[in-house]
């Protein structure tokens, strides 16, 4: 063999080695990469629809649709989690005189506003806007202390046949000046947005909402809308709604879609400049890749920022690896140097 054939071969076997021991490298960097959050999830976290999250204390908890009623799960960690006992054992008189046929309990809120915890809850039927909001007050989420327990306050707000919207899945924010609004609304003409009187919590009466968000779809065609919240952050609010399909296992489609605006009563505006008024938005979460495809369907988010800054945001998503079960997932936010939201894995 020539000189300059050995020369050949000796980089050839250089440049082997460098790859291999870049691919070592790169195996053990993802090796030692620690679980996110939402796999180190554990507990009951199965099933969970229409999460939402807040801190009392030292205990985490998620309020959310399962079965009946609102189920409530505690957690000290963030990562295990536990059932406790429901809000509710019965639906409420008002709610089976105002919505009949109702036979579940919706789509929970959970704020805590002048010194008590207010939960805003659904009452309808599936596919009716025949539908109301309801709230109920307590004091501490802690069953274990003396004075926990929920105080039904009646009905918050109400939607009719005739009306153009749904009155579901409620959100309470507070806007820079103090002021309160409620953010609700499935399907229909889209998200609608309500004062409230900061008081009672109710929605204040007389008062038209603000329309915020809608797709618009041919007469007669579905405009899969939902699940709205509202995030306040650096001057900005942020609307988060759901898009296409929940409720039907792995087939589902859901996703969801996040927005801002100078003002809680909008025009928000996706990334791109998209309104939402017009069916536009960012993408925030989306089903896992077709390589993967185990979480399916997440959305019906909510966010909460903790002491130390962090913003989570709390969703379901349909388990393919375990029948479809709607499962608690939790992600936290990072924030782009242009201030928006991403949902780490």
């Amino acid at each position: 063999m020539t000189v300059a054939g050995h020369s050949i071969v000796a980089a050839a076997v250089r440049t082997g080695a460098l790859l291999a021991a870049a691919l070592l490298t790169c195996t053990a960097a993802t090796a030692a990469a620690p679980a996110s959050l939402n796999e180190r999830l554990s507990g009951d976290i199965a099933p969970v629809h229409d999460p939402v999250i807040i801190r009392q204390g030292d205990t985490y908890y998620v309020f959310n649709t399962i079965g009946r009623y609102i189920g409530v799960k505690s957690s000290k960690d963030l990562t295990h989690w536990t059932d406790e006992q429901p809000v509710f054992s019965q639906i409420p008189e008002w709610a089976k005189a105002a919505v009949p046929g109702t036979d579940g309990i919706w789509a929970p809120d959970i704020s805590y506003v002048s010194g008590e915890y207010r939960l805003y809850y659904s009452i309808s039927t599936f596919g009716s806007n025949r539908s109301a909001i309801g709230l109920a007050t307590a004091r501490t989420l802690d069953p274990a202390a003396k004075d926990y327990g929920w105080t039904d306050r009646g009905m918050v707000v109400m939607s009719q046949p005739e009306d153009d919207y749904n009155a579901i899945d409620p959100a309470f924010i507070a806007d820079e000046s103090g002021n309160h609004w409620l953010a609700l609304g499935s399907f229909w003409t889209g998200i609608k947005l309500f004062p409230l009187d900061r008081e009672s919590g109710k929605v204040v009466p007389g008062t038209r909402p603000y329309a915020i968000a809608r797709r618009p779809a041919p007469e007669g065609g579905p405009a899969p809308v939902e699940a709205p919240f509202i995030l306040r952050r650096g001057g900005w609010y942020y609307l988060i709604a759901s898009y296409d399909y929940c409720c039907k296992g792995v087939n589902s489609t859901y996703y969801t879609v996040v927005s801002r605006a100078r003002s809680v009563t909008g025009p928000y505006l996706g990334k791109d400049g998209s309104e939402m008024m017009h069916g536009g938005g960012t993408i925030l979460l989306r089903a896992d890749l077709q390589e993967k495809q185990r979480f399916r369907g997440p959305g019906h988010a909510g966010a909460f920022t903790d002491k130390d800054g962090t913003t989570y945001l709390v969703y379901h998503a349909y388990d393919r690896e375990k029948d479809g079960a709607p499962t608690l997932r939790i992600a936290p936010l990072r924030w782009t140097e242009d201030g928006w939201p991403e949902a780490l894995p």
